[in-house]
């Protein structure tokens, strides 16, 4: 696979021990969309080859995965990843109002006030919330501030998202910055 190709691939799940003598393996699902996962639908994965799921049990967390019957045969995936594409997951996913992909929100600049604060440089999980985690603007570190710092991804904080134009606009971020 292309350099390009591997960054738009996105890790959705992987696939744990085996459960059972017939094939059946446990399954740790990786994003917020269990209903991408069922019978039939073909993943790309770590070993450069595609699968595809069957008898996939998402409340026991088990799945099968087609042509492998045997211990054997599911224990060369243990630990497999399953990847997606951006486009796979925007044909699959339904987002609500005000949701958004996170790969969607990467790269995308924040501001305050029409201050630029920085760069979105990934969105990461702390118990239930999502935080944007920003890199600050070059500026801003040569007066003191630090080089990266967390926001909420929520009210009060969230105050408009343009994904089209790549632009997040925040309250209270400047005030964390300058307390990081």
């Amino acid at each position: 696979m292309s350099k390009q190709f591997k960054e738009q691939l996105l890790h959705i799940a992987t696939i744990g021990k085996t459960v059972g003598i017939r094939g059946d393996m446990k399954f740790h699902i990786k994003c917020d969309f269990p209903e991408q996962f069922s019978n039939g639908e073909t993943f790309f994965t770590n070993l450069k080859k595609n699968i595809t799921l069957s008898d996939v049990n998402l409340d026991r967390a088990i799945i099968k995965i087609a042509g492998v019957y045997t211990i054997e045969d599911a224990k060369k995936y243990t630990n497999v990843k399953l990847f997606t594409t951006r486009e796979e997951t925007r044909r699959n996913c339904h987002l609500e109002d005000g949701e958004y992909f996170w790969f969607d929100l990467e790269d995308c600049e924040v501001y305050e006030d029409d201050k630029f604060l920085g760069i979105v440089n990934e969105v990461e999980r702390i118990s239930i919330t999502n935080y944007l985690s920003i890199k600050t603007d070059e500026a801003l570190v040569e007066s003191g501030n630090a080089k990266s710092f967390l926001v909420p991804f929520n009210k009060p904080f969230k105050v408009s998202v343009d994904i089209d134009k790549k632009i997040i606009i925040l309250s209270g971020a400047m005030d964390i910055l300058e307390a990081s």
